[in-house]
């Protein structure tokens, strides 16, 4: 039987439709949502991005803000650019795009970016908050991922979870979420990563397995437990060819699998969205 695909573009669409309907509700009372984006340099995939968030802005009714860096600025002209946004009420939330050219330290900037206006969550008082369980802007690969497998009515619950990948971005935060004691979460979690031994002898018994590494096709059929559910989270790029840590054999073997092209990436963005949403509905009750 083969798998059960897990695209990404109902679960965003049902996420567009609540920010949609939230950002018409603030409007109503005067506010305005603003997410506002810093990209240093001119890598296309980094641009595409940040076009493709600020495309959805406008589609939702939300303001977006941007700020351009060129590559041979320097980590004060970046640290600058942040103290800007932190500054600006008409931003209630914004980010870095990630990566950064060589020679800026992104952990550096994203310290200096207001926890109450980080889009991505990814702020160290967010990420506490987080392994708290505790209200505030989660990041959005992982919340997308968690999104993708409630829509979907994969059971997470109770079961084995393995992440490959430990990554500040998304291993580590979705280990944290995935076992929170809360709605479509609860697991027993287990990550590992390329520096672990035989690490395939834990996906082969997990009920849930996330590609997390950023190594394309690393996840094979033979590493997988039959009808498991398989979740493309990491991604590189050959070329303009974007790939994912799953191979697509696996459809064959699972029992759910998302894409390589429209699965993780599109729920991403929603969440991104709903974060800003978030920051402007507590900055408007203040």
């Amino acid at each position: 039987m083969a798998a059960i695909l897990m695209p990404g573009g109902p679960v965003a669409d049902a996420v567009y439709a609540e920010v949609g309907e939230r950002v018409k509700a603030l409007a109503a009372a005067g506010t305005t949502v603003g997410l506002g984006t810093i990209l240093v340099g001119d890598d296309p995939a980094s641009a595409g991005y940040i076009a493709k968030k600020h495309e959805m802005c406008q589609r939702y009714g939300l303001v977006s803000l941007h700020q351009q860096l060129p590559a041979d600025a320097s980590q004060g002209d970046l640290l600058s650019a942040v103290a800007r946004f932190n500054a600006d009420p008409a931003v209630d939330a914004f980010l870095i795009q990630n990566p950064v050219p060589a020679g800026f330290d992104f952990t550096a900037a994203m310290v200096a970016v207001d926890p109450t206006k980080d889009a991505d969550g990814l702020h160290p008082v967010n990420l506490g908050l987080l392994a708290l369980g505790a209200p505030g802007p989660r990041p959005c690969t992982p919340a997308g991922i968690q999104a993708l497998l409630a829509y979907y009515d994969v059971p997470v619950a109770g079961r084995n979870v393995v992440i490959v990948g430990r990554g500040p971005t998304l291993g580590r935060p979705l280990s944290l979420l995935l076992a929170l004691k809360e709605p479509h979460a609860n697991a027993a979690v287990t990550v590992v990563h390329t520096g672990v031994k035989d690490w395939a002898d834990y996906t082969r018994r997990a009920d849930v397995v996330v590609g997390a590494a950023g190594v394309a096709g690393m996840i094979t059929p033979d590493v997988i437990r039959p009808g498991a559910a398989v979740v493309g989270g990491g991604i590189t790029w050959e070329g303009r060819r974007l790939l994912s840590d799953v191979d697509e054999s696996c459809a064959e073997v699972a029992g759910w699998i998302t894409p390589r092209l429209g699965g993780v990436g599109v729920t991403t963005v929603a969440l991104l969205l709903r974060n800003t949403v978030d920051c402007a509905e507590r900055r408007a009750s203040r």
